[in-house]
């Protein structure tokens, strides 16, 4: 069996001169520090935004008793 993922714990970002660095860390006490580009950076927020949007159309289909 695989180990368990660890519980995010940590997020930190911060912009540096060259890009940005990334820290997260997780419930098991590893951190993970990455850099990152303004266009990585971007990607990120686009890939959570497309998520929460997906889920919040879940929550809003038709057939729904809200109207």
């Amino acid at each position: 069996m695989a180990d368990s993922i660890p519980t995010l714990t940590q997020f930190n970002l911060a912009e540096g001169d060259d890009g940005y660095l990334l820290e997260i860390g997780g419930s098991d006490g590893s951190v993970l520090r990455v850099a990152a580009s303004a266009e990585q950076i971007d990607a990120i927020i686009e890939a959570l935004d497309a998520l929460l949007s997906d889920e919040d159309d879940a929550i809003d289909e038709p057939g729904d008793d809200a109207d």
